[in-house]
């Protein structure tokens, strides 16, 4: 089963396996772009998204960033979008106070709540532990110690973890952390491969059994979609069609249409069609969309 902020569902549909629907990270980046709390335009997309054949989305803010529930519940009601919630701490900068005053198993417990009970004063429950992350090209001391939390947690839920990779950067190195804890790499997802063009480097990833997030699709201005395209494709060749999973990852206003941006359809409406143009078959790709996410998702 899968929990929803709705309640729980036994299948997804289509899904877009990380994204956001209001977060506020500015504080830290002192750039008001990265406040996204435009809910009414952000709405107004995710009706349009449903209506192009989209079912769910994994709304990753957690902790510290930004998390709505109660944004996500009556985004859920008005769209018809399956709206999965997470808990968890994303990275330094952005880790809450109190994450460096409490014990490991207070965090826990405050995750496990999340989960077993509720979040934030309200009985709408997290299903994912994420996106948790760490820096660019190195782990602080701090993220190591997020990364056991959550994989502590994992151990007591059997919750999926999804990852943030500062620019694909330091996955190899989580995945270690992972291990060391006793985490099923199999419920693990790596987040923003797509962002790093190193086909070696994708390849170890997956053979650790990870998923491999291709999840900020369309963000040119950090890589091409073609070498995006020419990864999947290599990857697919290579056996691991049933570890890559799709998204965007908005996270700025500008990145709606609204202010000239991509939107929340540009996988629909751009990126499936060059997958097809360049080959890729069309059954391959409702397993990036609908049987990845599923079996990564579900839990007993």
């Amino acid at each position: 089963m899968i929990t929803t902020v709705k309640g729980k569902v036994k299948r997804l549909g289509k899904t877009y396996i990380h994204e956001h629907i209001k977060l506020d990270l500015s504080g830290h980046k002192k750039d008001p772009d990265t406040n996204y709390n435009d809910t009414n335009e952000v709405m107004l997309e995710l009706k349009e998204l449903k209506k192009k054949g989209i079912d769910s989305i994994v709304e990753v803010t957690n902790r510290g960033m930004g998390r709505d529930v109660l944004i996500m519940v009556e985004l859920a009601e008005r769209t018809g979008l399956n709206i999965i919630a997470s808990t968890g701490f994303y990275k330094e900068p952005f880790l809450p106070q109190y994450f460096y005053q409490l014990s490991d198993k207070e965090l826990s417990n405050m995750l496990i709540k999340d989960i077993e009970e509720g979040m934030d004063g309200t009985h709408i429950k997290a299903h994912v532990l994420g996106e948790v992350g760490t820096s660019h090209n190195r782990i602080t001391d701090t993220e190591r110690r997020l990364f056991y939390i959550i994989g502590n947690v994992h151990l007591n839920t059997g919750r999926p973890i999804f990852t943030h990779t500062t620019l694909g950067t330091m996955a190899l190195e989580q995945i270690q952390i992972l291990e060391e804890r006793n985490v099923d790499l199999e419920k693990v997802l790596i987040g923003h491969m797509d962002l790093n063009y190193n086909m070696e480097y994708h390849l170890r990833v997956a053979d650790k059994g990870c998923y491999l997030g291709f999840d900020t699709i369309g963000k040119i201005n950090y890589q091409p979609d073609e070498n995006r395209i020419q990864l999947i494709k290599e990857l697919v060749a290579r056996g691991h069609e049933n570890q890559i999973v799709l998204s965007l990852d908005l996270t700025r206003k500008s990145h709606l249409k609204k202010y000239k941006g991509i939107g929340y359809s540009y996988i629909v409406d751009k990126f499936i069609p060059l997958l097809i143009e360049s080959g890729i078959k069309e059954e391959t790709i409702s397993k990036f969309l609908v049987d990845n996410p599923n079996r990564l998702l579900n839990i007993s």
